[in-house]
């Protein structure tokens, strides 16, 4: 098994801990720390010697900050996770801010004092996070204070090691585009910007350019390392060697001169001592970077990582590919939601014998395909009538809850392949669920129509599609507080940038692009409801009787949406006939995968006409 569920969360410890950091303020010369959910590498997965923000606090969420006085604490978290962080956290410690509406920047200024000293670590910040709250400490009159060694670090007494799992080459089959076609695409980009060189500091960026995987990460497939490319011949990898199989190494050495991680910062001082010009991603880099650079007497040229939109517009091979890993994964939720139909009306299910069993069906149909499951794409978000309404919920032993008929369970998961990144989610009727859950459902399911069947011109935003998926919520005075939809990697990051489908969706949505479509909605307590396929960009084709081309989504994820949540009246003939489409298709694709009858004939009466 991939997922674990043992209770991770330790708040009975933060007070010590809290007090262990307060005790080296004096030595660092601070009034306060501030210490995200970060690592090094500034991922959304740190491996587990990065958990600082969960060791230090006991909030074991993917997002978050904590702020540390000589007096009081402050953990700062999103929307998702405001549930999990009140629960997570000791109250008499710590108090609960908006990571997003009131963040560390904004409430500084209104509780800092004058000559007051804030120190962070400036290998966990980018650039741009470290303008905003260098920003704010002057607004006080203060100063940030850049350690030079990570605060929490120098308490940690027993901090796991660094991960060194091995580096495997990532076939041309999915990758569909050959190191050397990604390097020059990527010197044009630096050559642009008038630059002599570039970082990578993002490893997905590593992973994609040298056609490497890696399982450094429990979900992120890549391995921890760094890359400088100059405009003109061959790149530096920084990377482990004991993660270099025989293999690994010779193909690696083939494409780039390979350095050890702790050569990284004196690369980067000869960068500045040669007066290099070198391209930095103030957004997604580290500012440490940034820093050495300049301090060597170098220039930092800010620019977006060259890899990161290329990698994001996927080729013909990696959505083919995807297309393909995506009717497998399909075929193991059938099996798992005939399954699941079959015993939760009659009780004795709980969430982790759901999370599990839908592990197993992904694990046995993979292997059966030859397609093997490598890891989940994310640990499975399953929960039950209440549970569902807290968005990013990670089911442990303290917290698993039966699941009862009259209620809804969402499930939403994924999983990692060599051919491709799935992430599904699903909310399914246990037994007869009452009619105003259904309603809601099928507001939702508005939504994720809407977006699915839209036409919109070259240029759009995110941020301008996202409204489409909120409309009939709206409508209906209630709303969802995440994004609609976020990247996705071609087996890499689940969560993939620039695009999103968000109010912060400042990305054009162009062709190959891999989004996820995802609306939901949920009600503390009771409640919650989300419906999610993954959709690609296709290219602009024109609209008859209109005098523009126009750009669409196909859908990748193939899979039922549960009809008997469907309060039909609701849904206009465009909305029914999209579903039923949408559900021949499964059935067409998926019935041929399928060698159970019972599962052949739940799918055909799962994905019946309206």
């Amino acid at each position: 098994m991939f997922q674990k569920f043992d209770v991770l969360s330790t708040p009975d410890l933060a007070a010590a801990r809290i007090n262990r950091l307060r005790g080296s303020f004096d030595t660092l010369g601070v009034d306060a720390v501030l210490v995200p959910r970060a690592d090094e590498y500034l991922g959304e997965y740190v491996p587990e010697c990065a958990e600082r923000l969960a060791w230090l606090t006991g909030f074991t969420g993917s997002a978050g900050q904590v702020l540390v006085f000589r007096e009081t604490a402050h953990i700062f978290v999103d929307g998702r996770y405001t549930a999990q962080a009140g629960t997570q956290t000791d109250a008499e410690v710590f108090e609960v801010e908006d990571l997003v509406g009131n963040p560390p920047s904004r409430f500084i200024p209104r509780c800092g004092q004058e000559n007051f000293r804030l120190g962070i670590d400036p290998w966990t910040f980018t650039s741009s996070e470290t303008r905003k709250l260098a920003a704010a400490m002057e607004a006080v009159g203060g100063e940030l204070v850049l350690l030079e060694d990570n605060p929490v670090d120098m308490a940690w007494d027993d901090r796991p090691a660094e991960p060194l799992e091995p580096v495997l080459i990532q076939p041309l089959d999915y990758a569909g585009k050959k190191v050397d076609e990604k390097l020059a695409e990527m010197q044009a980009a630096i050559a642009a910007k008038k630059a002599d060189a570039a970082v990578l500091s993002d490893p997905s960026s590593v992973a994609w350019a040298f056609n490497i995987r890696g399982s450094d990460l429990p979900s992120t497939p890549h391995p921890l390392s760094r890359a400088i490319l100059p405009v003109k011949g061959r790149p530096t990898l920084f990377i482990d060697f004991r993660k270099l199989g025989m293999d690994a190494k010779a193909y690696l050495t083939q494409l780039a001169d390979l350095m050890p991680p702790e050569s990284f910062d004196e690369s980067l001082t000869l960068l500045g001592r040669d007066k290099a010009k070198v391209m930095v991603d103030p957004g997604v880099a580290p500012h440490a970077i940034a820093l050495a650079i300049e301090k060597a007497g170098g220039t930092v040229v800010e620019a977006p990582d060259p890899a990161r939109l290329p990698r994001a517009i996927k080729n013909e091979a990696e959505i083919r590919a995807s297309a393909s890993v995506h009717r497998q994964d399909g075929a193991a939720m059938v099996r798992f939601l005939a399954w699941f139909d079959e015993h939760a009306p009659n009780g004795g299910l709980d969430e982790i014998s759901a999370t599990s069993k839908l592990e197993g069906f992904r694990a046995v149909t993979g292997d059966e395909m030859q397609m093997p499951l490598k890891a989940l794409s994310f640990d499975t978000i399953a929960g039950a009538g209440p549970d569902a309404a807290i968005i990013h919920y990670r089911v442990n032993t303290s917290t698993n809850r039966p699941i009862k008929p009259g209620e809804m369970f969402l499930v939403d998961s994924g999983g990692q392949y060599v051919s491709g990144t799935t992430d599904i989610t699903r909310t399914i009727a246990v037994g007869e669920v009452p009619q105003e859950q259904k309603r809601f459902f099928t507001l939702v399911l508005k939504g994720m129509i809407a977006v699915s069947r839209l036409r919109f011109p070259e240029g759009t935003r995110g941020l301008e599609i996202d409204p489409f998926a909120r409309h009939a919520l709206w409508q209906a005075g209630v709303d969802y507080g995440h994004g609609t939809g976020h990247g996705v990697g071609s087996f890499l990051a689940v969560h993939e940038g620039p695009q999103s489908i968000s109010r912060r969706g400042e990305q054009a949505l162009l062709p190959g692009m891999i989004v996820s479509n995802e609306p939901g909605y949920y009600r503390d307590g009771e409640f919650g409801i989300r419906i999610e396929n993954l959709i690609y960009v296709t290219s602009a084709q024109p609209v008859e009787g209109g005098d523009r081309p126009m750009l669409g989504f196909e859908t990748l994820t193939l899979c039922p949406i549960d009809r008997r949540l469907v309060v039909t009246d609701l849904l206009d003939t465009g909305e029914i006939e999209w579903l039923d489409a949408y559900h021949a298709r499964v059935r067409d694709e998926i019935t041929p995968l399928l060698a159970d009858a019972g599962d052949k004939a739940w799918l055909e009466q799962a994905t019946a006409p309206l």
